[in-house]
Protein backbone atom coordinates (compact mmCIF):
# COMPACT_ATOMS: atom_id res chain seq x y z
CA UNK A 1 0.00 0.00 0.00
CA UNK A 2 0.85 3.34 -0.76
CA UNK A 3 1.23 6.51 1.45
CA UNK A 4 1.63 10.50 1.43
CA UNK A 5 2.79 12.03 4.72
CA UNK A 6 1.19 14.73 6.51
CA UNK A 7 4.65 16.62 5.18
CA UNK A 8 4.42 15.85 1.54
CA UNK A 9 0.50 17.09 1.49
CA UNK A 10 1.62 19.81 3.06
CA UNK A 11 4.01 20.68 0.25
CA UNK A 12 1.90 19.80 -2.36
CA UNK A 13 -0.15 21.91 -0.96
CA UNK A 14 2.28 24.82 -1.37
CA UNK A 15 3.46 24.17 -4.85
CA UNK A 16 -0.24 24.40 -6.13
CA UNK A 17 -1.02 27.34 -4.00
CA UNK A 18 2.13 28.86 -5.59
CA UNK A 19 1.32 27.98 -9.38
CA UNK A 20 -2.35 28.95 -8.53
CA UNK A 21 -2.23 31.78 -6.11
CA UNK A 22 -5.80 31.96 -4.35
CA UNK A 23 -8.07 34.29 -6.18
CA UNK A 24 -11.13 36.57 -6.00
CA UNK A 25 -12.90 38.23 -2.67
CA UNK A 26 -13.37 34.98 -1.33
CA UNK A 27 -9.61 33.94 -1.75
CA UNK A 28 -10.49 30.45 -3.42
CA UNK A 29 -8.02 28.31 -3.66
CA UNK A 30 -7.14 26.04 -6.90
CA UNK A 31 -8.57 23.36 -7.76
CA UNK A 32 -5.86 20.93 -7.03
CA UNK A 33 -5.19 22.75 -3.31
CA UNK A 34 -9.17 22.68 -2.50
CA UNK A 35 -8.67 18.48 -2.96
CA UNK A 36 -5.75 18.34 -1.08
CA UNK A 37 -6.99 20.95 1.72
CA UNK A 38 -9.93 17.96 3.42
CA UNK A 39 -7.38 15.21 3.68
CA UNK A 40 -4.59 17.60 4.97
CA UNK A 41 -7.37 18.52 7.54
CA UNK A 42 -8.77 15.18 8.43
CA UNK A 43 -4.83 14.29 9.23
CA UNK A 44 -4.19 17.15 11.33
CA UNK A 45 -7.55 16.45 13.55
CA UNK A 46 -6.44 12.81 13.64
CA UNK A 47 -3.26 13.54 14.63
CA UNK A 48 -2.23 11.01 11.66
CA UNK A 49 1.68 11.61 9.88
CA UNK A 50 0.83 9.16 6.94
CA UNK A 51 -2.29 8.16 4.84
CA UNK A 52 -2.74 5.54 2.53
CA UNK A 53 -3.20 6.96 -1.31
CA UNK A 54 -6.04 4.94 -1.97
CA UNK A 55 -8.32 6.51 0.77
CA UNK A 56 -8.09 10.15 -1.63
CA UNK A 57 -10.17 10.97 -3.92
CA UNK A 58 -9.70 10.91 -7.90
CA UNK A 59 -8.91 14.72 -7.76
CA UNK A 60 -6.19 14.39 -5.02
CA UNK A 61 -5.13 11.72 -5.95
CA UNK A 62 -4.19 13.17 -9.89
CA UNK A 63 -3.14 16.35 -7.78
CA UNK A 64 -0.64 14.27 -6.04
CA UNK A 65 0.69 12.19 -8.75
CA UNK A 66 0.85 15.19 -11.14
CA UNK A 67 3.58 16.90 -7.86
CA UNK A 68 5.40 13.67 -7.44
CA UNK A 69 6.25 14.06 -11.24
CA UNK A 70 7.34 17.24 -11.28
CA UNK A 71 8.95 17.13 -7.66
CA UNK A 72 10.80 13.23 -7.62
CA UNK A 73 12.38 13.70 -4.57
CA UNK A 74 9.88 14.80 -2.34
CA UNK A 75 7.85 11.73 -2.43
CA UNK A 76 7.64 9.71 0.78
Amino acid sequence: MLYISIQELEAAINYWRSQSPAKGEELCLCPEAAALAKPYALMIVQGSQRMPLDVLDEVSRAAIRQYRNINPGEAN
